[in-house]
């Protein structure tokens, strides 16, 4: 049954890529509607993040940004079905990226890259990387496996056609020192702007003035395996156009201090958020862990998070 829904939904999603993309933005307009005044999808969550992400800003400035969300929010969802059709040529067109010269140096000197992102702009066409980094580097991205296995099917599918390789992040670790074993150069890809779960915070930052339980472990494999550390840097030139920029962090990880590459990161996203906040995924609820929650359940003992439950 699984696979009949899936390629009854693969069907049906090809042929609506196969429309121009100009199609595409029409329906996003109409869809704009639904989502934000009859479903209201997540109307609270976002309001609530951008009200306390902003407390500079004035009410009016609010709501622009909560209605332009929303806008592009639609054009993501359009440009999404886009993606299982479009070219090539298409792609490095409207996806342009910069710096990949000091990724590819870095892969030509036997170093591999991590690559900090966030789900800022269109992460999904992001995927078209392959296309601008030398071939004799592996690209892959992080992902979390979705619930639904025909939808999980789908967007692997969608994710990998252009030669980017999805690894689950609990698979990371393994996929990394086969990749070391073998001699082979990676440019991976961590949206690392996700809510950790409970055992897996470590450690807390300033983020858009909340106090924010952050992953860590982008920066824990660059360090363990020497990988050049980088920041992409993605802006919406207009509407159906982006541009991402490789921006340098470290040759050297192993030299910087615990954490300062995760703070770093998100200073340099929150920074890229300010420039222009309606591009960044607001209907995620980011900040329902708080560290009052965390300190009454866990502690964190020689760097495990322990549940206090559990403590002998």
């Amino acid at each position: 049954m699984n696979n009949v829904l899936y390629y009854i939904l693969y069907g049906l999603w090809y042929v609506l890529s196969l429309l121009p993309l100009r199609v595409h933005y029409l329906f996003s307009d109409l869809l704009f509607f639904f989502v934000f005044y009859v479903l209201q999808y997540r109307r609270r969550i976002v309001w609530l993040n951008v009200v306390t992400s902003f407390p500079e800003r004035d009410g009016d400035e609010h709501k622009k940004i909560e209605r332009a969300f929303y806008h592009w929010f639609c054009d993501y969802i359009a440009e999404t079905v886009k993606l299982l059709t479009m070219s090539e040529k298409e792609l490095r067109r409207r996806m342009v990226f910069k710096g990949s010269e000091l990724v590819n140096q870095c892969v030509a000197e036997g170093q591999s890259c991590a690559v900090y992102l966030g789900h800022y702009c269109n992460w999904e066409w992001i995927t078209s990387l392959p296309f601008w980094v030398t071939p004799d580097a592996h690209c892959g991205q992080i992902y979390h496996p979705l619930e639904s296995s025909v939808f999980d099917r789908l967007f692997l599918r969608l994710r990998q056609r252009q030669g980017a390789v999805c690894i689950a992040m609990d698979e990371i670790l393994r996929k990394t020192v086969e990749y070391k074993r073998k001699g082979e150069q990676t440019v991976i890809g961590y949206i690392s702007d996700q809510v950790p779960f409970w055992r897996n915070i470590h450690h807390w930052c300033d983020f858009l003035h909340h106090d924010t339980p952050v992953l860590t472990g982008t920066e824990r494999i660059a360090r363990k395996f020497n990988q050049a550390v980088f920041y992409m840097d993605v802006k919406r030139v207009k509407r159906g156009y982006y541009e991402a920029e490789f921006k340098l962090l470290t040759r050297n990880p192993a030299e910087a201090s615990e954490y300062e590459l995760t703070d770093r990161y998100f200073k340099m996203l929150e920074s890229t958020i300010q420039s222009a906040p309606e591009f960044w995924l607001w209907t995620h609820n980011r900040w329902k862990r708080t560290r009052e929650r965390f300190n009454l359940r866990f502690y964190v003992e020689n760097g495990k998070v322990i549940e206090r439950s559990r403590r002998k």
